[in-house]
């Protein structure tokens, strides 16, 4: 029982010292890096999202103007196409609006 009680006394002992030793608070240059960096991180995944968008438009024009070449699977392409045209375009909103947040704090 005793023995317990000293493994426990020794845990908690070793668990408040670790939290003492952590600074909860950031300075505001260390935030303003952060913010700068999670704002630099979601405009570049926006612009990678709106490169695989145009990457994709020329994929629907190309399966529209030789719908010959792929036959019946054309309009699955041209549907599939679209579709990830729609959800890049969605993604490219959501990071730019994401690292406006960012910025606005």
């Amino acid at each position: 029982m005793k023995l317990k009680l000293l493994i426990t006394l020794i845990m908690a002992e070793c668990f408040l010292s670790a939290c003492s030793a952590l600074d909860r608070h950031a300075t505001a240059t260390e935030l303003a890096v952060q913010h700068e960096s999670l704002t630099k991180h979601f405009e570049d995944e926006a612009s990678e999202m709106q490169l695989k968008v145009d990457e994709h438009k020329k994929f629907l024009s190309h399966f529209e103007s030789k719908r010959y070449v792929y036959g019946r699977h054309a309009d699955d392409l041209k549907a599939h196409s679209q579709k990830m045209i729609r959800i890049y375009e969605q993604a490219v909103v959501a990071n730019q609006e994401i690292a406006k947040q960012i910025q606005g704090q």
